[in-house]
């Protein structure tokens, strides 16, 4: 078990260096630096409580009422997200291991699980789940966001992958109870 545990942890470190590259060609750099760090803004309290808050209060419905569930899902899913936090105490990626590149404010809080993530899944399951005819347009586009929030967290040197993984899963999980026991009408 122990060997197996070891594994798992190199594995996540390595997959961490990865994420955490930075590209060598000095465009594709800029580029990816101001992209990921302007996305994983989008999983943060601002962003998701108030386009939820709005869309709650001033769009029509059922686009009010899914903004009503991505605010009431955000919010139940950060319970979770502040007990774990608080049992785990995981140092973040930049403070356990050598030679991680990090934003210009890193983070103090504890690493596990990732709130960015919970956040930007928990807000974007419900509008996914508004009409499954929009769900092949809309699934691209919120897959390619929430990735990218996730995925900026590791570039970060915020988050490892398990963070970020148990972070989807507490978000959009949390997001899918809330708006399957939520009618839109």
């Amino acid at each position: 078990m122990e060997r197996m545990v070891t594994w798992l942890q190199k594995f996540e470190q390595a997959l961490l260096q990865r994420a955490n590259r930075r590209p060598a060609h000095a465009r594709i750099n800029l580029w990816l630096g101001r992209w990921l760090g302007t996305v994983t803004h989008m999983g943060g309290a601002t962003f998701t409580l108030v386009t939820a808050l709005l869309c709650a209060f001033l769009a029509s419905r059922p686009w009010s009422t899914a903004g009503l569930q991505c605010l009431t899902a955000i919010i139940i899913s950060h319970i979770p997200v502040a007990v774990v936090k608080r049992i785990f105490r995981r140092l973040r990626p930049y403070q356990a291991l050598p030679n991680v590149n990090t934003g210009r404010k890193p983070l103090r809080d504890p690493s596990f699980p990732s709130g960015h993530t919970t956040a930007i899944f928990a807000w974007l399951t419900p509008w996914l789940l508004i009409d499954t005819a929009l769900l092949t347009l809309m699934l691209p586009i919120a897959v390619i966001l929430g990735v990218s929030v996730a995925w900026s967290r590791m570039f970060l040197g915020l988050h490892y992958p398990s963070d970020v993984v148990a972070g989807a899963i507490i978000g959009s999980s949390t997001a899918a109870i809330v708006s399957l026991s939520w009618p839109l009408s």
